[in-house]
């Protein structure tokens, strides 16, 4: 950003001295709101980086990282659209490396940390972290946290369900070690992981992607302290936590005291937890105190398979219910998260693994549950509080593939696909986004080109899109259900889908439906369809189909109350018909779809729903 020029005079301060505060005052209010905007516009240049460099598709198409800044002493300042997953634990790995390089971290080093035992989320997610310092201090650390399509794990997957420890899981584990020291790289762990992660040119391309990012926050941040001074820069952040600790105070005292207490259940594992694990949270909100107090201690022990979660991934989605059922634009950084607790146990598949258990799936399986639990926890206070459950599950439209490419001399590939996506859950004023694809990403990431992955890819998508009547009705709609259907184009194909949200359909809250589970079929040779398991590690051949249908959003109050002209355009637009409008909407109508004629027809309309209202069994 260039400074502007202006002409000094006796009477007017100059330009230098309006952008340099004294340390001594409090800054003024402007200029806080422009310094953070300043922050997040920095984080968006990370994103943008690290988008337009990344090699593997998981990143460059369906964006599956983040970004964030953390000041010098550990707390997160801005995270801009981060997925909340990733972010709110990144402080957690800033600490990591204070502790494992104490009194050696120099301008120019960078850190790599995939460690869920140290503070990172799972090891899929390599995060490049990066010291700035200004006047020789160690002001902010940039963050890039990284999705990578491989880790080097025992199976061609980042995610792994059935590992029953980390051993068996197999992934390269980096706990906060340098990987550059004087701006140029330490080959050692270049080698380590060219010598063991299966397209390692595409691993090396997402590497430097990632310190691209965190190296163009740094330049960024250090022009930002120029500009402002490093006295008026550690006085903007002391207020704007400040501030944003008084936002997130005054929207707890809006909320009303209780003791909140939900559960919920993920998907039975077949030959591993044929039961799934019942899972609980409790939340305590004190509007007097403005703070809310999050129990995790009620929770299984750890299990022998993938599915543990770190404390990062369960307090980040824990967090981000939170967020997501209270005022909308209250910052989401380190000064708000003070007004927030946290009680776990120990050994627990809930924010607390015991080494050597393994977290290969700790941002998905239970962690999506972990969101629905909290955020419907919230529609118990009443109508307008909280959100339904959204659609569970990496499905078909969101499988890690790999193989050998034949368009490519059999060049090897593994990608992690992002498709087709669940349907997101009914808020008291807003119907559930299409786009959700899960509830620790809620509609952050993007959804693939099928043309790019097709080119990067040998498969053919033949079919993509909504399924009709799915959605969980409600005076909000939860999102539909996608379906998918593709192929392998010549070689075998193998594709490994750890899928929750096949059994226990996304819940409805406050008189609101509740949405419809996913499912995976093998369509072979003949055209004959296969049901297959939630849980897939198999190989598919040219000739046969991946059919994978996402779950849905549930829904957000009584469906009878849902304004008929919104029913109406649901079925204009083939999210809903005819039959469920009249069924569980009430709404009659009069005309066709084909010639444009469709309208709703109001007293028929009011008659069917006092109907339906005075049925037996109705609540």
């Amino acid at each position: 950003m260039t400074m502007l020029r202006t002409t000094k005079t006796a009477s007017k301060p100059t330009a230098r001295r309006a952008r340099r505060p004294a340390a001594s005052r409090k800054l003024d209010p402007v200029l806080i709101s422009v310094m953070a905007n300043r922050l997040d516009g920095i984080v968006r240049e990370m994103t943008n980086t690290l988008l337009r460099a990344a090699r593997s598709a998981v990143i460059s198409s369906a964006r599956d990282f983040s970004c964030c800044i953390v000041t010098g002493d550990n707390q997160l300042l801005a995270s801009a659209e981060g997925l909340p997953v990733h972010i709110f634990g990144a402080h957690l790995q800033t600490a990591r490396v204070g502790r494992e390089h104490k009194g050696d971290i120099r301008e120019g080093d960078a850190f790599l940390d995939n460690d869920p035992y140290g503070g990172n989320t799972h090891p899929a997610d390599h995060t490049f972290m990066a010291p700035v310092f200004f006047e020789s201090e160690h002001l902010f650390t940039t963050v890039a946290k990284c999705h990578m399509a491989d880790i080097g794990n025992s199976i061609p997957s980042s995610y792994y369900a059935r590992a029953r420890d980390v051993y068996e899981e197999g992934a390269l584990v980096f706990p906060a070690v340098r990987i550059q020291r004087g701006y140029k790289n330490v080959g050692d762990i270049e080698r380590m992981c060219r010598a063991r992660i299966r397209v390692p040119d595409q691993w090396y391309g997402d590497y430097l992607a990632g310190l691209g990012a965190a190296r163009i926050a740094e330049r960024r941040l250090k022009e930002f302290c120029a500009k402002y001074g490093k006295a008026a820069v550690k006085r903007f952040i002391a207020e704007w936590l400040d501030y944003s600790e008084a936002r997130m105070a005054d929207a707890i005292r809006g909320l009303p005291k209780a003791h909140l207490v939900n559960t919920g259940r993920s998907d039975p594992l077949e030959g591993i937890l044929p039961d799934g694990l019942l899972l609980k949270v409790g939340l305590d909100i004190d509007p007097k105190a403005a703070t809310i107090a999050v129990d995790l201690r009620d929770n299984p022990p750890c299990v022998d398979c993938g599915l543990n979660t770190s404390e990062s991934a369960a307090t980040s989605s824990v967090v981000g219910a939170i967020f997501n059922s209270l005022e909308r634009d209250i910052p989401r950084n380190a000064g708000s998260f003070r007004r927030l607790s946290f009680k776990y146990a120990k050994n627990s598949v809930v924010a607390a693994p015991v080494f050597p258990h393994s977290c290969s799936l700790a941002t998905t399986n239970v962690s999506e549950r972990l969101v629905n639990i909290t955020q419907s926890a919230f529609a118990k206070l009443g109508d307008g509080h909280g959100l339904a459950e959204g659609g569970t599950g990496l499905g078909a439209g969101m499988a890690v593939i790999s193989g050998k490419d034949h368009r490519r001399g059999d060049a090897r590939y593994v990608n992690r696909m992002m498709l087709s996506t669940n349907g997101g859950p009914a808020s008291p004023s807003a119907d559930g986004w299409v786009n959700y694809a899960i509830p620790v990403i809620a509609g952050l990431m993007y959804r693939d080109s099928v043309e790019v992955d097709e080119l990067k890819h040998p498969i053919r998508v033949e079919r993509l899109g909504i399924v009709k009547d799915s959605a969980g009705a409600g005076r909000r709609r939860g999102a539909p259900a996608q379906e998918i259907v593709y192929s392998a184009r010549e070689n075998p194909v193998t594709v490994i889908i750890p899928c929750d949200g096949q059994f226990e359909p996304p819940h409805g809250v406050n008189g609101g439906h509740h949405g419809t589970p996913g499912s995976t079929w093998l369509i072979g040779h003949n055209g004959a369809e296969t049901k297959l398991p939630n849980l897939i590690n198999r190989e598919w051949q040219k000739g046969e189909s991946l059919r994978g249908r996402d779950s849905s959003g549930g829904g957000y109050g009584d469906p009878l109350t849902r304004e008929p002209a919104r029913v109406w355009l649901d079925v204009i637009e083939g999210w809903e018909s005819p039959e469920k409008a009249r069924d569980i909407y009430g709404v009659i109508f009069t005309g066709r779809i084909e010639d444009d004629s469709l309208a709703v027809n109001l007293p028929a309309t009011e008659r069917r729903r006092a109907g339906l209202r005075a049925a037996p069994g109705r609540v």
